[in-house]
């Protein structure tokens, strides 16, 4: 920018200094509604974390680079000139004067509010030093129209197309009051052909700019026809401006204002608001500035109420007089809503990917299957209430979720020689992490290991329900030449019975409504226990065939939902989740213990070679 009463064009670049989401959200909307030829920020520097940053460009979305210093950003785009800076009070003089070391940044925001007078003192001096402009501390910040915007300024996007800011009108404003900026723009976009430029020094006692530079700046460009300001009680930067009318400093009309005119008739410890916003003498009161100005020329409104009738006075004055042209006034644009906005006003609907029926984390708490989690946690339901609710979608008896944790320490763990066991051991030797270590252990689960369960009840269930006899149950699994799932153990036996079986067995008797399919196990066992003292009732069909007098005897599931449960697995996910406890504690026993790589030891391997003659290629 060759012209130094230019701020900003529509192709200024920007940092922005801290990850505010929000803010740079808004600029880029900006940037699109004003049809910029490219986004306005080239990089976001936040200290704590580089990388990409994802955000929307129209209802496209791009990347914008993240640099974790101000020099990295500024070595990779020389071309960004103005950095918003959003650090806090307590960083935000250091992160301004490295930002003024940089030869390519030229103005800086400073946004933070509480900056002391002290550093706010030496940055102002610096910039002026270097002849580069900071805008702020404790400001919303300041905007051209159509062309740049500085984080958050004139608020909502709504609010900045009311006020017609897409596009150049012929006003400069500058205010200390970012509140008052907001506010000013909408006056003006309604009492003439809306803002040029318009900036908030800030409010603190020592801005790094003040409005007469501003003003001046107004003066010179040729694009700014008239200059409306508001003041405010406190200081004397007010009549910094006035001297410069008396001088001819400023020959374009100026619609002035200063706020305050009420604090005569408030108690003298009402403060308002800003630091500067404090008058010590009668030149200081608001009154006082105003009367001022308007013998100086400036055109004051007799209220606060008539500034916008004043700009109104002074635009059309302007046209009369050929130095303003009317304006055109293009189709406002429109910014794409935001999904999540327009979702929850109920102005879109979206089929959704996919459905969840046993949990809700979309409100202020979460839900189990509709129920509280505080709700569940005073209840004390426990693990077995828990798996009824996400997994049934039921609130069990107290009796079936007891069940459901006396399976679950059953199956916990069975030694680390069975399948599962072993191949989590042997992950965790080989230096695999704990998860893939445990899914190494449960891909093992199937039929052969732990799977019996669902195959149990399956089997047991149908024949059951084919109202046969445990003798012609027996043998037509026989003529299938099928193993009875749940049936026999490798070392339990008759005489050496399963201890786990038979805490089952007696917790189900005392707690359980009926036991019809147990009973009708136990006829099958005493028939294959007949032939071979191994062939007992497992743990396995144990958990299966309970589980579904379980079911039946309960009142609480119908047919059709013990059917589902058993078609889909849902037994085996007992063990599954039982067994996990035992594979993780076999995982952190060997990683505690510092186990070495595991080896299969030669001597336990049958090495069977083909002959020379097996491998030869006959012709």
């Amino acid at each position: 920018m060759s012209k130094n009463y230019v701020l900003f064009d529509r192709n200024t670049k920007a940092f922005v200094y801290g990850y505010q989401t929000n803010a740079i959200q808004r600029m880029l909307d900006f940037d699109y509604i004003c049809n910029r030829p490219a986004p306005s920020i080239s990089a976001i520097i936040n200290p704590s974390r580089a990388g990409i940053h994802k955000a929307f460009w129209g209802s496209k979305e791009i990347i914008l680079p993240r640099y974790k210093s101000i020099s990295l950003a500024a070595k990779a785009y020389p071309e960004a000139d103005v950095m918003v800076n959003f650090a806090s009070h307590r960083s935000a003089f250091e992160t301004t004067m490295e930002a003024l070391a940089e030869e390519s940044i030229r103005i800086v925001a400073v946004i933070a509010e509480g900056v002391p007078e002290r550093q706010s003192r030496i940055m102002s001096a610096t910039a002026k030093k270097q002849n580069k402009i900071i805008i702020g501390p404790a400001t919303v910040g300041g905007m051209t129209a159509g062309a740049f915007r500085i984080g958050n300024t004139a608020g909502t996007i709504e609010n900045i197309i009311a006020s017609k800011l897409y596009r150049p009108g012929c006003v400069g404003f500058v205010s200390k009051s970012g509140g008052m900026l907001n506010e000013a723009f909408n006056i003006i976009s309604r009492n003439s052909d809306g803002i040029y430029e318009g900036v908030a020094i800030g409010g603190d006692r020592c801005p790094g700019s003040t409005m007469l530079d501003h003003i001046l700046r107004y003066e010179e460009n040729p694009a700014i026809k008239m200059i409306a300001c508001l003041g405010e009680l406190g200081g004397e930067d007010e009549y910094r401006i006035i001297q410069a009318l008396k001088e001819g400093k400023i020959k374009k009309p100026l619609v002035a204002w200063v706020t305050g005119t009420c604090s005569p008739v408030l108690p003298a410890s009402v403060q308002f608001g800003h630091a500067g916003a404090k008058a010590d003498t009668q030149k200081e009161t608001a009154q006082a500035k105003n009367d001022a100005f308007l013998e100086a020329g400036a055109y004051v409104p007799t209220s606060f109420d008539g500034y916008g009738d004043t700009v109104r006075q002074v635009f059309e004055m302007l046209l009369s007089q050929g130095v303003v042209l009317p304006l055109i006034e293009p189709e406002a644009p429109k910014i794409p809503a935001d999904y999540s906005k327009a979702l929850t006003s109920g102005d879109i609907r979206k089929p959704t990917t996919f459905i969840c029926t046993i949990s809700d984390d979309s409100g202020e708490e979460l839900l189990y299957a509709g129920k509280k989690l505080s709700a569940v946690m005073d209840e004390k339901m426990g693990i077995g209430g828990v798996i009824g609710l996400l997994w049934f979608k039921k609130e069990l008896p107290d009796y079936a979720a007891g069940f459901i944790e006396l399976v679950l320490q059953i199956v916990a763990d069975h030694g680390p020689a069975v399948s599962g066991a072993h191949n989590a051991i042997v992950a965790s030797c080989a230096g695999k992490d704990l998860i893939s270590s445990l899914c190494s252990g449960l891909l093992t689960i199937g039929p052969r290991f732990g799977g019996a369960i669902d195959d149990a009840a399956r089997e047991f269930k149908h024949a059951k329900e084919m109202d046969i006899t445990p003798e012609q149950f027996v043998n037509d699994m026989k003529k299938k030449g099928i193993n009875i799932p749940g049936i026999g153990h490798k070392i339990k036996s008759v005489k050496n019975p399963d201890k786990r079986v038979q805490i089952l067995i007696n917790y189900a008797r005392a707690n359980f409504p009926r036991t019809e399919l147990l009973n009708f196990a136990l006829q099958v066992e005493e028939l294959t226990t007949a032939k071979k003292g191994n062939l007992i009732l497992n743990v396995d069909g144990c958990i299966g065939i309970l589980f579904l007098d379980l079911m039946s005897s309960s009142g609480v599931f119908s047919k059709v939902e013990i059917d589902e449960v058993v078609r889909l697995g849902y037994l085996n996910g007992l063990f599954a989740l039982g067994r996990s406890i035992g594979l993780i504690g076999h995982i952190l026993d060997q990683k505690r213990l510092g186990s070495r790589l595991y080896r299969h030891p030669a001597e336990d391997i049958a090495y069977m070679m083909p002959s020379s003659e097996d491998i030869k290629c006959k012709r």
